[in-house]
């Protein structure tokens, strides 16, 4: 059986997963899976997926036990709420940037007294079944993973307040959108960027809890988790059936040459 969320954010070993931007087939859980990733990301920032297409797929994704991060372009309380809702295994706020934001961003998720979110019970978040109110209020309220975005400078010299909040899990980083806020786009080696990630890493480390980032290369993963990264999100699935593609174009097409010219 699959790991949960809550259970892959309770140890420091590594998880990996990768980012879903572009494709909601039916099929996408069972071939992540099958691939062996233990989680993925839903991009509801900078993907066209709308509410409906997302509860498809959190379904989709449950079938197949892999645990789904919602990414969310706001911290609204109709966006977090409605994801929670639906069933996502754990939300992800872009551009949180001080311990306030993301206590109240918090609250969005959590049934009360700990937080303020409107009750709705035997619907998608708990699989439709029939049970005790406040069993199911104290289980979502546990099982639901908050792991904030930091992407911009403020976020980073907050940073130590928002991982030492009571229910941030961990802290996601948005690595291309900080670089750009710091005024170094790209440019991940960069001292200044790397102060940040040391930053960030030993906040993560002092209040025991998760740190992920997305990472395009093995070896950058490698690098990361080394930081103490223990959420690494293998790419994307534009870029890797782009990237697996074009090789095989490439070598198909040169082979093909070679086959031509000796005939």
């Amino acid at each position: 059986m699959s790991a949960t969320m809550r259970q892959m954010v309770a140890t420091r070993r590594l998880k990996l997963g990768t980012f879903v931007v572009e494709f909601d087939s039916p099929g996408m859980g069972q071939i992540l899976a099958a691939a062996g990733c233990e989680f993925a990301i839903i991009d509801m920032e900078h993907s066209g997926f709308d509410y409906d297409g997302l509860k498809r797929m959190l379904r989709y994704y449950q079938a197949a036990g892999v645990p789904a991060i919602v990414s969310t372009a706001v911290g609204d309380y109709d966006v977090i709420a409605r994801a929670a809702d639906m069933g996502a295994d754990a939300i992800q706020p872009a551009k949180v940037g001080s311990a306030e934001e993301a206590k109240l961003m918090l609250s969005f998720m959590r049934y009360p007294p700990k937080g303020r979110r409107g009750v709705a019970l035997g619907i998608a978040h708990d699989r439709y079944r029939p049970g005790d109110t406040a069993q199911k209020l104290r289980r979502a309220n546990r099982e639901t993973v908050f792991f904030p975005k930091i992407e911009t400078r403020q976020g980073i010299e907050n940073v130590e307040a928002i991982a030492a909040l009571d229910g941030v899990a961990g802290i996601w980083i948005g690595h291309f959108d900080l670089s750009v806020d710091m005024g170094i786009p790209a440019k991940f080696d960069d001292p200044e960027f790397a102060a940040a990630m040391k930053r960030v890493a030993a906040a993560c480390r002092k209040h025991r809890i998760s740190l992920g980032r997305i990472a395009e290369q093995v070896e950058t993963g490698v690098a990361l988790n080394r930081m103490g990264f223990d959420f690494l999100c293998y790419s994307g699935d534009i870029w890797l059936l782009r990237n697996a593609l074009k090789e095989g174009l490439d070598r198909l097409r040169a082979e093909c040459r070679k086959v031509k010219r000796r005939g």
